[in-house]
């Protein structure tokens, strides 16, 4: 049975995922393989059966948003699953069916999903999760793995014992970034979390002249990121 992959990597040349595109819909191709791409906006009315694999991974991801992710994810795909007066069927890869995000998910749909996330991260563990607090990461990156952590164990140290910090200031880290290894560079990160979006502004204003101060920030490449997508 003919087989497509289409991801990043076989659509890199110019035109190459029009050309796959195409071939899909002649029906050269009856199995698709792919990244979320196959997801986006493509409209392929044979398709009655999706695989969703290890979902696991955005189930217990340290990335608190994965599940959210992963759950517009299934409601797309279900979407496409079945099209054209077909029935459309949605397989999930997981070792934890009985995970309560995911039940919620399958048999109560997107918006009650939405609602229990919701919930939980107002209740993690002993700090809010956006969006009932506001996060900026600072992360940093080298060569040698030594200069950007001290970089980072030092601006904590500042922001701390600056009038910046309050009783409601959180600064995590540093840690590992959770991609820890990119382009030969190694990336760490500290997190500022605080409930109030405009005393953060002011946090981020002061933090950036803290970095001035540092000698290492010269050794890093740094940046600053604001409401983050990824960790």
């Amino acid at each position: 049975m003919p087989i497509s992959r289409i991801d990043r990597d076989t659509t890199s040349r110019k035109g190459a995922l029009e050309q796959q595109l195409a071939e899909v819909h002649r029906g050269g191709a009856r199995i698709l393989i792919g990244t979320q791409m196959l997801a986006k906006g493509h409209h392929f009315p044979d398709v009655t059966l999706v695989a969703l694999l290890d979902v696991d991974g955005a189930l217990f991801s340290a990335d608190f948003r994965s599940a959210e992710r992963f759950a517009q994810l299934y409601t797309q795909v279900a979407g496409r699953a079945g099209r054209a007066g077909k029935q459309g069927e949605v397989v999930l890869q997981t070792h934890h069916p009985e995970h309560p995000l995911l039940q919620t998910l399958l048999y109560k749909g997107y918006d009650d999903f939405a609602e229990q996330a919701l919930a939980e991260r107002r209740t993690h563990l002993m700090m809010q999760l956006p969006p009932w607090t506001s996060h900026v990461i600072v992360r940093a990156e080298d060569h040698n793995n030594q200069h950007a952590p001290l970089f980072l164990q030092q601006l904590r140290n500042l922001i701390l014992a600056s009038p910046l910090a309050d009783d409601k200031l959180w600064v995590l880290g540093p840690v590992p970034a959770l991609a820890p290894k990119r382009g030969g560079r190694w990336r760490w990160q500290i997190l500022l979390q605080h409930p109030s979006r405009v005393r953060l502004q002011h946090i981020i204003n002061g933090t950036l002249a803290l970095i001035n101060t540092i000698p290492d920030s010269r050794k890093v490449k740094w940046v600053l990121d604001v409401d983050p997508i990824e960790g």
